[in-house]
């Protein structure tokens, strides 16, 4: 199977984090994984192409928002992921250049879906 895209996973719950990556792993994309906000800021600023970013709010606290901001300034599409559906979440996600909102539990292949829709394939 051939390495796809560098997918930007922020989660703060490192198991999250870990399953999340290895998933992505066995669908065929290279994760980036960040479990803190200077994790985070490094692979932003670092020299890695990232084709996406899913960023879990949850464990963070509201400077997220800034990341969401610069990756959306740096032209890369994001998907938040929350532990739940509220309009408020809805709106800084959109406001902040979010391509998407998804909600925990995640189902996978829902999630596949909207990488393969957001990156066009």
């Amino acid at each position: 199977m051939s390495v796809k895209a560098t997918v930007l996973v922020a989660d703060s719950n490192r198991s999250n984090l870990e399953l999340l990556s290895q998933q992505l792993r066995q669908a065929g994309y290279e994760p980036l994984a960040a479990a803190s906000l200077e994790e985070l800021d490094q692979a932003i600023q670092g020299d890695e192409k990232i084709a996406l970013a899913l960023i879990d709010i949850s464990g963070f606290d509201r400077h997220i928002w800034k990341r969401c901001q610069q990756l959306s300034e740096f032209k890369v599409p994001s998907i938040v992921i929350a532990p739940q559906r509220s309009p408020a979440v809805q709106r800084e996600s959109m406001k902040h250049g979010a391509s998407g909102l998804l909600v925990k539990p995640l189902d996978f292949k829902d999630l596949l879906e909207h990488i393969h829709t957001v990156l066009g394939d």
